[in-house]
C-alpha cells in the first residue's frame, strides 16, 4: 500500500492487519482520485472507517489542508497512527477512535473546522445489512452540520448491495469489479 501522488508519492504506508479492513488497489485509487482532484487542494476531509488511513493520508500529499480520520479497532489505529507520524503530517491530522456513529450523534455542528469538503464512507461491507439505520443517520447528520456546501461524499460498499443514505442525492457511481463508488452531495 502506497501513496501515489502528490508531496509524498511513491512512500509506502503500513498496511491493514488481519481481514478487519478492505485497503483499496492501486488502480482504483487512481481512478477515484483522477474524479475527485479538483476538490482536494485545501479541502478538509474525514475518512470514516479509515484502517490505516490511505485515503485521508492520500488527500493530504495532494494538498487537502487535514484530515480527520475515524476507526474504531485499535490495532488499525495504531497503524494509522504510524503512518501519519512516517509522513510527518501529525499537524493535519486528527484521529477519532471508537464509535464513529456515536461520535456524530453527539454533535450536532461541525465545531469551528465548519465540516468537511470530502468525506469518505467505508464502512465494514456487513454494515449495509446489519446497520442499515445507523449508515442512513450518519448520512443525515453529515448532511445537517458535517458536509460543507458543495462538498461530496464517497461511499464505498459491495457491488452487490445498494442503499441510498438520504437526504444525499448520488451524482455519480462506479463500479470496480466487485466494489462500487457511489459519490453523494447535499442537493
Amino acid at each position: 500500500m502506497r501513496i501515489i501522488a502528490g508531496e509524498f508519492r511513491g512512500r509506502r504506508l503500513l498496511p491493514p492487519e488481519g481481514e478487519a479492513t478492505r485497503p483499496i488497489t492501486d488502480r482504483v485509487k487512481q481512478s477515484l482520485f483522477d474524479i475527485l482532484t479538483p476538490l482536494i487542494p485545501d479541502a478538509t476531509v474525514y475518512d470514516c472507517f479509515a484502517g490505516p488511513g490511505s485515503m485521508g493520508l492520500e488527500c493530504l500529499s495532494r494538498g487537502a489542508t487535514s484530515a480527520t480520520f475515524f476507526e474504531a479497532d485499535r490495532s488499525a489505529v495504531k497503524r494509522l497512527e504510524k503512518n501519519i507520524a512516517t509522513l510527518d503530517v501529525n499537524n493535519r491530522s486528527r484521529v477519532v477512535q471508537g464509535d464513529l456513529f456515536r461520535w456524530f450523534d453527539a454533535r450536532s455542528d461541525a465545531g469551528e473546522a465548519g465540516g468537511a469538503d470530502l468525506i469518505f464512507l467505508d464502512p465494514p461491507y456487513r454494515f449495509l445489512r446489519e446497520r442499515p439505520d445507523d449508515l442512513r443517520r450518519l448520512a443525515a447528520r453529515f448532511a445537517e452540520a458535517h458536509l460543507k456546501p458543495g462538498g461530496t461524499v464517497v461511499f464505498r460498499h459491495d457491488a452487490a448491495d445498494q442503499m441510498d443514505l438520504p437526504p444525499l442525492t448520488r451524482t455519480d457511481i462506479r463500479t470496480y469489479g466487485g466494489m462500487t463508488l457511489e459519490f453523494l452531495q447535499k442537493i
